[in-house]
């Protein structure tokens, strides 16, 4: 049966955001074909948005193409979690120094607003994680460093598809304590303390990334080193 479609984005927009979805949250297996025919029968929408989508997949690395096969989900591996880290703390210190440069009253309110939200949801990782992606892209905003934002949200969603496939567990048990940073990142951007910003961000991921390759050395997905 067909599942209805909201008419509120494009047909291709859609089927982005269903597929996105799905490989973020790893419903769709890492290798598994994408069948054209078969999403459209799932989606009630004709080929061409499917392959659009699948083709933006495809760009933003979530998806490949292999001869005779066709697109496939991209292969998910645990040792990617050192260079998504490395490109978070890069693209979060580049916007976060330009904001505390430009930054308004309105942007503190609207950042004190998420960062109330973040609080009020500590118990949800999922939720937190989007209102997490939300505050940093708009501090990227605030920076007008859009290309900045491209880079961070695309990074941000390949550390969830990672979160969701080997580190749930301890990702939750972290949302507490990152709470507690990115007060501090609002309070720097309020006193307009770029190096403040930038020690919280420097010294948030690589505690971070530091616990989550404890993990995952201990689960067996890397290798001691």
């Amino acid at each position: 049966m067909a599942k209805a479609v909201i008419q509120t984005k494009s047909k291709t927009e859609q089927v982005y955001d269903y597929l996105y979805g799905q490989i973020i949250r790893c419903e769709r297996a890492p290798g598994a074909r994408l069948v054209i025919d078969q999403i459209a029968t799932e989606l009630g929408v004709s080929q061409i948005p499917i392959r659009e989508a699948i083709f933006r997949l495809e760009k933003s690395g979530f998806v490949t193409f292999e001869t005779h096969i066709g697109a496939k989900i991209a292969e998910l591996h645990a040792e990617h979690i050192s260079e998504i880290f490395q490109v978070l703390e890069s693209m979060e210190v580049i916007s976060g120094r330009a904001a505390c440069t430009r930054i308004q009253a309105k942007d503190l309110n609207h950042l004190e607003m998420l960062t109330q939200k973040m609080a009020d949801v500590v118990s949800d990782p999922n939720q937190w994680s989007q209102y997490n992606m939300e505050f940093h892209q708009y501090i990227c905003d605030i920076a007008e460093t859009g290309l900045v934002k491209k880079v961070l949200h695309e990074a941000l969603s390949h550390w969830d598809r990672l979160r969701h496939s080997f580190l749930k567990d301890v990702s939750a048990k972290r949302v507490a304590l990152a709470q507690q940073e990115h007060v501090l990142l609002l309070e720097a951007l309020k006193n307009k303390d770029a190096n403040a910003f930038e020690s919280v961000v420097s010294k948030h991921n690589q505690a971070s990334l530091k616990a989550y390759i404890a993990h995952l050395e201990a689960i067996g997905e890397m290798d001691a080193a």
